[in-house]
């Protein structure tokens, strides 16, 4: 992972985190009341992914461009399908979602203790 990359993860996970405390269902009616995607294919399927990353990049951005819910489409779906996800969430293919995952999983509430210190509190 290059450098911008690792950057780009890492700023997506901290923008991320302001939406810990929302809950699931409270997210997916967010989602399913403002997302794009819901409106745009109501009459048919989304576009298939290729399994080539620039080509699913650019159709991820296309798809989500100017969705006003992206963060909570992405949220959502982390939650939900964790490193199991598949197509386009949230404006990111599922190689860039896998790979945002472990960054997302240290943010706020989700952070596992790293140590144990010798009182048994958990060391950050």
């Amino acid at each position: 992972m290059t450098s911008d990359e690792y950057s780009r993860f890492v700023g997506i996970a901290w923008r991320l985190d302001r939406l810990r405390w929302v809950p699931v269902d409270v997210l997916a009616d967010i989602v399913m009341k403002d997302g794009s995607c819901v409106w745009a294919f109501t009459d048919g399927d989304p576009p298939e992914l290729t399994g080539h990353d620039g080509i699913d990049r650019e159709l991820a951005t296309r798809l989500c461009a100017g969705c006003p819910v992206q963060d909570e489409c992405l949220e959502l779906e982390l939650r939900m399908a964790g490193e199991q996800t598949t197509g386009v969430w949230g404006s990111l293919n599922e190689r860039d979602r896998r790979a945002l995952y472990p960054y997302w999983r240290q943010r706020g509430e989700r952070a596992e203790p790293l140590d144990t210190d010798v009182d048994g509190g958990g060391q950050p």
